[in-house]
């Protein structure tokens, strides 16, 4: 939920935030009577206050138009319930990101905290340099307006993939950055809880622009010792103690070592075919140092990467710890050689991961007849009860259990999750098509070889670089390095296009 300057993608969160107690909840103490003043000249006229329908609800201040101060440009990305746009101040002509949180969307006291406990946690953390500011908050009948500092620079892996080379010192400046971001949000009691690359911005194009961190949208205040049971995160970057739903600010420092593994080798630590593979390889905690790069890469390194994946957290180091850490120190040991070239198309092939799930998904979707998806169809009617056209997560919990489902809140929320493939904060038709049919296993032979076709325009056989293009560009979805990563991952034969195997063992 976060000012991005590109889709986020791949936002496996699990579970929403368990609810805080917020500014607005605190009780008045002041207990003493108004004291009446005599005076000869008249008394001055009393301000109406403003009424019940002119408080907003969400954060409780006087409804204020965003647009009245600002004029709406391009989208520039979207997360669990809000949509970031470009936006101008009227009067200074500067520009910032505002985000656009839907009331609808908020279907329950508990998302409206989040809300309201979201800018509370950007207001207690303004004024950091790595820390996204806040400008402002507004809140009309309709939604809530967070404008924020404009970060333009790109994401994390998508900067570090275009310069093309980087070194352990860069490595370790990236994540002395992050680390000094998790210093200050627990200095402050804040645990971030949904640490990950898209979640790091830089603030414009330059060379050396200041990384930030961005979406505080599951952050919660904490107190010392306090444990925390709600399952929230982003499936790479998971702490083990989250899975056992025992955690505390520790599990901060355990994601941010998993971005240092995939920044020195290019892949993610703990890796499976599946979620639940990877949540058993998080579970099990084995770190490998044997393969490539690793036998190149420095001691230091290997010693801090160990020390923010120790699966105790109790033994894990804190933030202040690591920055003390001679690899770690801006003067340290970190030495300036460039990392192999492998560890960078690891990373671009990585990072492509999530968007070829999402085309093949709503591609496959979308070629569905009508008689095909018939009862798909039927059963989203009757979920979408507001007849929006979409399905919030309350429509999606009361309908399945309305057809007999059994499975508990995290389990919905994690269906509602992987079946929210913009990740908008609801289920469109095709999304929920494309989820059901997945989800289902209806992936037969004859309709992967239609799916296929729907790719194949010229029906040669193959899907060529041109092809995928098209696909890609009808989907908003396509540039040159995206279609590159995808033949690197899907051609196993090297010959420049996909041929129907390859395809198959895709879709698998």
């Amino acid at each position: 939920m976060g000012n991005r300057s590109s889709n986020p993608g791949g936002n496996h969160n699990l579970k929403p935030r368990q609810r805080q107690l917020g500014v607005n909840d605190v009780p008045s103490k002041d207990k003493h009577p108004p004291v009446r003043i005599v005076s000869n000249s008249p008394p001055p006229r009393r301000q109406p206050k403003p009424s019940a329908a002119l408080i907003g609800n969400v954060l409780g201040n006087p409804l204020r138009d965003v647009r009245s101060e600002y004029s709406f440009g391009v989208e520039l990305g979207r997360g669990q319930f809000g949509v970031t746009y470009l936006v101008r101040n009227n009067v200074t002509g500067q520009q910032f990101a505002c985000k656009t949180i839907a009331k609808k969307k908020l279907v329950n006291p508990a998302d409206v905290e989040d809300v309201r406990r979201e800018v509370q946690i950007l207001h207690h953390l303004s004024g950091y340099e790595n820390i996204v500011a806040l400008k402002g908050a507004y809140e009309d009948k309709y939604s809530v307006n967070l404008v924020m500092e404009l970060c333009e620079g790109g994401e994390l892996f998508e900067r570090i993939t275009k310069r093309g080379h980087y070194s352990e010192r860069g490595a370790a400046w990236i994540c002395r950055t992050m680390v000094k971001v998790v210093q200050i949000c627990h200095s402050l009691g804040v645990m971030h809880r949904d640490l990950k690359p898209e979640n790091f911005l830089f603030a414009n194009r330059s060379e050396d622009a200041a990384l930030k961190a961005v979406d505080f949208g599951l952050s919660v205040f904490y107190s010392p010792g306090e444990k925390f049971t709600d399952l929230v995160g982003s499936i790479f970057y998971i702490a083990p103690e989250v899975l056992r739903r025992s955690y505390g600010p520790e599990a901060d420092i355990w994601s941010v070592g998993v971005i240092l593994y995939i920044l020195l080798s290019g892949v993610p630590p703990f890796w499976a075919k599946t979620d639940q593979g990877i949540l058993d390889a998080i579970r099990i905690g084995h770190l490998n140092f044997a393969s490539e790069p690793w036998p190149s890469i420095s001691i230091g390194a290997k010693d801090v990467v160990k020390k923010m994946l120790n699966s105790n957290p109790k033994e894990r180091w804190t933030a202040t710890s690591i920055l003390q850490h001679p690899w770690m120190r801006e003067d340290g040991e970190a030495p300036d050689v460039p990392l192999d070239n492998v560890v960078l198309s690891r990373m671009k092939q990585f990072s492509a991961t999530n968007k070829l799930k999402k085309l093949a998904l709503t591609v496959i979707a979308k070629s569905l007849n009508e008689e095909e998806i018939i009862g798909l169809k039927k059963m989203f009617m009757a979920m979408d009860t507001d007849k929006s056209g979409t399905i919030t997560l309350e429509e999606l919990k009361n309908g399945l259990t309305l057809l007999g489902s059994s499975l508990v809140e995290s389990e919905v929320t994690k269906l509602m999750q992987a079946a929210d493939v913009d990740e908008n904060g609801t289920i469109d038709y095709t999304e929920f098509i494309a989820a059901t049919m997945n989800l289902n296993k209806i992936e037969k032979e004859d309709r992967i070889r239609s799916t296929f076709r729907y790719f194949d325009k010229d029906k040669s056989g193959y899907i060529t670089i041109e092809e995928l293009n098209e696909v890609l560009r009808e989907h908003s979805m396509g540039d040159h390095h995206i279609i590159q990563d995808i033949l690197k991952e899907v051609d196993t034969d090297n010959d420049g296009r996909i041929n129907y195997n390859e395809f198959v063992a895709m879709m698998h």
